[in-house]
């Protein structure tokens, strides 16, 4: 048995790289598989929140030809943030590696580094472009667990609208805009998600998630109602790390972006072009449509929207796409 080293995408700005992981002990348990059905997956994904992390692993990013270590925080978390000089652009590559009883493991991942006038696209995940039933916690909790990634459903024509923001603003599709997925799911979803995204084919993105869950106990939690500052806290740290972005927010009314979107637009007056929110139930939210009436009036354009149809004719309205 040897221990598990898992890199996630990572993000650059002019001056900065910002790469993590996490290292977690041998186990003899297999690792997720896609395809397993019903009680099997079940299972494979209960093992998911069983997995034991490694403590002050050192773990050593290779860039460029330079080596830098660090170790890993008590919940086997890394996370690299060291000076950046270069003139990529893009995904472009990168590996970091662990030693183990003398034998290197090496893993390789890439990171984002996008251009001055790119667009930066957040977005949320759950009930947002996943279908998850958010709001009936023992629902999202039976999908999660006997629903494999290739039955679980995906809004109509959120693709399209995910694809057209991609593209707008560019003159060729060789190049793409930013996105960023950022979730109240653990990182113990993290591979479960970037499957999900490349089934369906939405944009490649960089994914910022919660901490990560060791015990069933820790799981089953997880479906109670908690804050959700941590998304917060991750979109103003994107805006900031990006201020010369201008950006896009979607989330849906199941939870709290709406009103997570309305402080971000008050801190950031100048960076937020547009807010897009799902509408989940029957019929709108008049709490979220009186926040969305708030938004408005820091000259954001809003829509509250149920058909992914309708998001797009509004960011043709508006100019986004074309």
């Amino acid at each position: 048995m040897k221990p598990i080293l898992k890199l996630y995408r990572g993000y650059a700005n002019e001056q900065e790289l910002i790469v993590m992981g996490h290292v977690f002990q041998p186990t003899n348990k297999k690792d997720y598989d896609f395809l397993s059905k019903k009680f099997k997956n079940a299972t494979a994904t209960i093992n998911m929140f069983r997995i034991k992390t490694q403590a002050n692993a050192t773990v050593c990013l290779e860039h460029y030809n330079k080596k830098i270590e660090t170790k890993t925080l008590n919940d086997g978390y890394f996370k690299f943030c060291i000076p950046l000089q270069e003139n990529q652009y893009g995904w472009i590559d990168y590996s970091v590696s662990i030693i183990y009883k003398n034998q290197t493991i090496t893993t390789k991942e890439k990171y984002n580094r996008p251009k001055q006038g790119d667009l930066g696209i957040i977005s949320d995940i759950d009930d947002t472009f996943l279908v998850s039933y958010t709001g009936n916690p023992i629902k999202k909790l039976y999908h999660l667990l006997f629903k494999n990634v290739t039955k679980r459903k995906i809004f109509e024509d959120v693709v399209l609208h995910y694809q057209a923001l991609s593209l707008a603003g560019r003159d060729n599709d060789t190049e793409r805009n930013t996105f960023f997925y950022v979730s109240s799911s653990e990182w113990n979803l993290y591979r479960l998600i970037i499957k999900f995204t490349e089934i369906h084919q939405l944009p490649k993105a960089v994914l910022l998630l919660k901490d990560i869950k060791t015990s069933l106990r820790q799981l089953f939690w997880s479906f109670n109602p908690e804050s959700h500052n941590h998304k917060f806290d991750k979109i103003k740290h994107i805006l900031e790390f990006y201020p010369h972005l201008q950006y896009i927010l979607l989330g849906d009314d199941s939870q709290e972006d709406a009103f997570l979107y309305e402080s971000i637009c008050k801190i950031f007056p100048l960076s937020v072009k547009a807010i897009y929110i799902r509408q989940t139930g029957t019929s709108k939210k008049n709490n979220i449509s009186a926040v969305l009436d708030n938004i408005t009036t820091l000259k954001v354009a809003v829509c509250y929207f149920e058909h992914s149809a309708q998001a797009i004719e509004h960011s043709k309205k508006i100019g986004i796409i074309h």
